[in-house]
């Protein structure tokens, strides 16, 4: 972990200095973040394999820990593979394995039979095509370059820290181009992750299960739930939905396994994790206060206004707004990387995202001080992630029930 995070520190610092905070066609940095995503999920996974009693893992990391080290062709095809060589994502070993060994789909069919009806057909029928999962994203690629091409150029997120602008627009008026700036900006993400995608699914790679409707998905390797993406009520909803595989990744090598201060580590690493520029440790920092402060209040206000439709729904749609802005506000930064531009953005802003979520938090703290995790919420964290409900909407995989709180 630590040789792999070192070596990619330094190329990325060395990416500053080349680029001189552009980013360029010829930008290495994507393919090492993989590399080191693939990397370290694996030394992980063979250090449960083999250093580590069953007894001692959790029932997700038992299911993936790795006994047999892996011979140099295995492992470099693992990590260098021309499927995810480029934007990922990165997937557990186990399951690239059985993928190139013949079994992934054969696997998860036997399984599907078994828990359904108890029938062994799967090995009459012929393997599950792809070609509609493929058609199906790449129209959604498709779809965000010409909203890319079209909207995207018009709204400018440097735009946001125009001295003119700043100076002139009313608050109201800089918070709604803020919003819809970056709402603009997503699609870039959503191309490159569903493309990245549908090229796995091409080579036969991804394949979930059946889901509910008897139909094959292709959703194990999803990268992102982009209806849960912009209907996200909650700053963790958000999160769990949007980069899935590195969420995971966070969670299986940092989350799960840090002592203590496991949110804020998490944060840390996945800042370093994307590079050294100051704008990614302004979204990261920024993220955790929020993050804590939209704990405490879903605790305190939500199981009061489930039982009335009217008083649910506008807690939703406020809940909505609310996460948006919240998003917006936070992931400014990451796109404008350097620290002058995101001071003056903060600065137009009042820091007013900061404060009120310290204050939340502040406020809510003494309401919901953590008791004694029960034996139940002790393996949440592990069993949250173990499962993945057949969904063709490709829900994240590591995603944990908001109605609960770690």
């Amino acid at each position: 972990m630590v040789t792999a995070m070192g070596y990619l520190t330094v190329c990325q610092v060395s990416r500053v200095f080349i680029f001189n905070y552009g980013v360029l066609s010829t930008d290495f940095s994507g393919p090492l973040m993989i590399v080191t995503q693939k990397i370290t999920t694996l030394a992980f996974q063979l250090h449960d394999g083999m250093c580590k009693k069953s007894e001692q893992l959790t029932s997700e990391q038992n299911a993936l820990a790795i006994n047999v080290r892996p011979s140099l062709i295995e492992y470099l095809s693992y990590n260098l593979n021309f499927m995810s060589v480029l934007v990922g994502p990165c997937s557990n070993y186990k399951e690239y394995i059985d993928f190139i060994e013949g079994r992934h789909i054969s696997r998860r069919l036997r399984q599907h039979s078994g828990t359904c009806n108890g029938q062994n057909g799967y090995d009459k029928a012929p393997d599950p095509s792809p070609v509609n999962a493929v058609c199906r994203k790449l129209l959604v690629c498709s779809g965000c370059m010409l909203f890319f091409l079209t909207v995207t150029r018009s709204l400018p997120i440097t735009y946001n820290v125009d001295p003119h602008f700043v100076s002139h627009a009313p608050f109201l008026t800089r918070l709604t181009y803020a919003f819809f700036s970056i709402q603009a900006a997503r699609p870039k993400f959503y191309f490159a992750w569903t493309l990245a995608d549908a090229v796995n699914n091409a080579a036969g790679y991804g394949f979930l299960g059946m889901d509910e409707n008897g139909k094959p998905s292709w959703d194990l390797i999803c990268n992102l739930n982009i209806v849960g993406i912009e209907t996200a009520t909650s700053f963790k909803t958000f999160i769990d939905n949007w980069n899935i595989r590195t969420g995971i990744w966070l969670k299986t090598v940092c989350y799960d396994r840090a002592p203590k201060h496991r949110l804020a580590l998490t944060f840390i690493l996945s800042a370093l994790w994307h590079g050294v520029y100051p704008g990614y440790y302004f979204t990261f920092i920024t993220a955790i206060p929020i993050t804590i402060a939209a704990r405490a209040v879903r605790k305190s206000v939500r199981h009061h206004i489930l039982g009335f439709r009217g008083l649910k729904l506008g807690y939703d749609i406020l809940t909505w707004a609310a996460t948006q802005l919240a998003i917006c506000y936070t992931v400014m930064p990451f796109l404008l990387l350097a620290i002058e531009p995101t001071l003056v953005y903060y600065r137009s802003m009042y820091y007013h995202v900061h404060i009120i979520s310290i204050l939340a938090a502040v406020a809510l703290h003494r309401k919901h001080k953590p008791s004694e995790p029960s034996a139940t919420t002790k393996t949440f964290s592990s069993s949250s992630s173990s499962t993945f409900p057949c969904s063709a909407q490709c829900q994240p995989v590591h995603s944990n029930n908001n109605d609960k709180v770690d």
